[in-house]
């Protein structure tokens, strides 16, 4: 049977993608932050998932005001990288995983869970940089990916104790689906940043790193944070760290922490980075 193995989460910040296409990592201003996923890359290819379903958000690319799914689920067999407006990523092209990803759907509507289905979709830097820090630049993607967007955009987004239900119905869903698959469960965004306004700039240190130790050791007291929290605190973008509750209630109950990282800043963003392995694992 199909199995959840481990999931990881990060910040996908448009200008890491940038200075990974440009070959800047070296660069005394990314050097730290590269350096924090050195581990994270070989632990991935120690782990050499089957599958990884990615969650992220959509910046506007493929949905807009005009359609506002709050989860949505990619099951196509291919999805082209979108143009964000200053051309596509140089990256390869993210095949998908169909006959896993739509009984996760079946499975998941079943379980009440009302997802919109996806059979065309270009994906955009909230997948691409992830999938970039954790494999680097190969000329094509060591395994498919399902991607699963989350409205974090436009008010309201789902609450955090949402994101981490759903999390748990996926871990159903692919523990349910009768192919050994090693999978692994990537959550998406943050950290703490502000993109607009008076408070454009802000960082929030203290609860981020609050936060990195509630998702790895107390995920119900980080799903009971309420959105007026994030906002507060973690700035209007802050909200994207719902993500990660996707990943984590995709786990076990009880998980181990096998890498941390976080850096100050990445353009305008605080980047955090962990690594959860179940402990049946």
């Amino acid at each position: 049977m199909a199995e959840i193995v481990a999931g990881a989460a990060m910040s996908h910040v448009p200008a890491i993608g940038v200075a990974i296409d440009q070959g800047n990592t070296g660069d005394a201003y990314w050097r730290p932050l590269f350096a924090g996923f050195e581990r994270s890359r070989q632990w991935i290819r120690e782990v050499d998932p089957d599958v990884v379903i990615v969650v992220y958000n959509d910046h506007a690319t493929a949905f807009s005001l005009e359609l506002i799914p709050t989860f949505a689920l990619g099951c196509a067999a291919e999805y082209q990288p979108a143009d964000e407006g200053w051309g596509r990523r140089p990256v390869p092209m993210v095949k998908g995983q169909p006959e896993l990803a739509w009984h996760m759907a079946q499975s998941v509507i079943l379980d009440e869970f009302d997802l919109t289905i996806v059979n065309k979709l270009e994906v955009d830097h909230g997948l691409t940089v992830p999938l970039s820090l954790m494999f680097g630049q190969p000329d094509a993607w060591p395994c498919p990916v399902i991607p699963l967007c989350v409205n974090v955009v436009q008010y309201p987004p789902p609450t955090g104790n949402r994101c981490l239900n759903l999390g748990r119905a996926i871990g159903r869903a692919v523990r349910s689906f009768d192919r050994d698959l090693r999978v692994v469960i990537f959550g998406t965004g943050g950290m703490s940043h502000q993109l607009q306004s008076k408070r454009a700039g802000l960082i929030n240190s203290e609860f981020d790193n609050r936060f990195l130790d509630l998702i790895a050791h107390d995920p119900r007291a980080a799903a009971a944070i309420p959105h007026v929290e994030y906002l507060r605190e973690a700035g209007s973008e802050g909200i994207e760290l719902v993500m990660w509750l996707v990943m984590r209630g995709a786990l076990d109950e009880n998980v181990r922490e096998v890498h941390r990282h976080y850096h100050v800043p990445a353009s305008n963003t605080a980047v955090g980075h962990i690594i959860l392995e179940n402990e049946t694992t």
